[in-house]
């Protein structure tokens, strides 16, 4: 309860306009004063996995879901990163097993390149945040077309770019 206060407390001040939504630039800058700096295309996002009414802005009640996953998130991280502030691909592998993502070779090494910035295989926070969004985005959106639950899919090409598009960062 005095979480959610806090968190209130928190979400009106970014929301400046008192419009009981906050917009992509907001966020990335509240985001910021707490030393997570992430890309525009990033936080929004975030905002899309979370948006629940599709009106392209973070309502309270969506920001909370959101916060929920960014707090398991950077609770898995700070298990496994030791006091050094970033995990190796190893780690990085066991936390997504721990959130409850598996992947196969081919992509996790994928994915871990497309979001290891220095290319030295040590994943920082911001990093690890960005590749769980993306992961956890593009396991929405397979679930959204997986509708017999089998874990296989067949799209044809316009759904296969309706899908690249929506778990762009």
């Amino acid at each position: 309860m005095e979480n959610a206060v806090v968190l209130r407390e928190w979400f009106d001040r970014v929301d400046a306009g008192r419009t009981g939504n906050i917009t992509a630039a907001q966020l990335q800058g509240a985001l910021a004063v707490g030393n997570l700096n992430f890309p525009i295309s990033v936080v929004q996002q975030m905002i899309r996995m979370y948006d629940f009414d599709r009106n392209g802005t973070m309502s309270f009640e969506e920001f909370l879901a959101l916060n929920k996953f960014l707090q398991k998130v950077q609770s898995v991280f700070s298990t496994l990163e030791r006091g050094r502030g970033f995990l190796s691909l190893e780690e990085v592998y066991e936390a997504l097993i721990k959130l409850g993502f598996s992947l196969d070779s081919p992509a996790f090494y994928t994915v871990c390149e497309s979001f290891d910035k220095s290319k030295k295989g040590m994943i920082q926070l911001d990093e690890f945040i960005s590749l769980c969004i993306f992961v956890q985005s593009a396991r929405n959106l397979f679930n959204s077309f997986d509708t017999s639950k089998q874990g296989r899919v067949t799209l044809d090409f316009n759904q296969f770019v309706y899908c690249t598009a929506n778990c762009r960062i």
